[in-house]
């Protein structure tokens, strides 16, 4: 059988011949993965894509408490017009606009002619645009803990800042706690299009083995597998830190 049969006749020829199916099933297995140690392109997209999504997640962590802060702030006191009038700018563009298009601005246009590494700006990117999200979601929990904790702060002779920091926003990261899961697995499989900047993630190391074998079934849905087991893990995380701040609270 030819390493090249498609998936539907790949699919047919397993019921039609068991024997032959088993063979081309492991000559092709073979051919995109054992063949020059090509599963070395998906482990190191993978850690790749694992590098950008950390670090952009901590910058977008970062950038939306503050975004965040100075939202609420003026939500709750009138404070901080300007600062407010500048986030929602940022948040009205980076919320506005493709990811990639982002990506390849800041890539292009902004950040690759001072020389920065490909994974470096990659993280700035992706932090800058998770950190959008991050705020919203981080304001809609300060916004849902009780006005009644400001004023048990203020009772306790804290000033806005220390009861925000101390009170309000431990509050509000148990609230905000699934949405914030959900958005640190939307961004891995946003990272997806870091290969826009010639960067090596998991999905250009699938298109590699696709370009070396002319077979797109097997790379493609290794690299699917491989994204879908690393979701269910961190989604596994978050469940249990999720658990453990709720018990907590008891």
């Amino acid at each position: 059988m030819s390493l090249l049969l498609s998936p539907a006749r790949f699919a047919v020829s397993l019921f039609r011949d068991p024997v032959g199916w088993w063979h081309d099933f492991t000559d092709r297995f073979v051919n995109n993965f054992i063949t020059d140690n090509r599963w070395k392109y998906l482990l190191d997209g993978l850690g790749a894509t694992l590098l950008i999504t950390v670090f952009a997640l901590l910058i977008g962590v970062v950038l939306g408490v503050l975004v965040a802060i100075v939202r609420s702030t003026y939500d709750k006191t009138g404070r901080l017009g300007f600062l407010n009038a500048i986030c929602k700018l940022y948040l009205t563009v980076f919320r506005g606009t493709p990811v990639v298009v982002q990506l390849m601005i800041t890539y292009f246009v902004i950040l690759s002619p001072l020389g920065l590494n490909d994974l470096v700006i990659a993280m700035i990117a992706f932090g800058i645009n998770s950190g959008a999200y991050v705020a919203e979601i981080f304001r809609s929990g300060i916004m849902s803990v009780d006005n009644g904790q400001f004023e048990a702060g203020r009772s306790l002779g804290l000033n806005y800042r220390q009861t925000m920091w101390s009170i309000v926003l431990p509050q509000a990261f148990k609230n905000i706690l699934p949405a914030l899961g959900n958005e640190l697995i939307v961004l891995l499989k946003e990272t997806s299009v870091a290969g826009y900047i010639a960067i090596h993630d998991l999905t250009k190391g699938g298109y590699v083995i696709l370009g070396r074998t002319y077979d797109a079934f097997m790379p493609l849905i290794a690299v699917a597998l491989i994204y879908l087991a690393v979701v269910l893990l961190l989604q596994a995380g978050v469940n249990h830190l999720e658990r453990r701040l709720r018990n907590s609270g008891h």
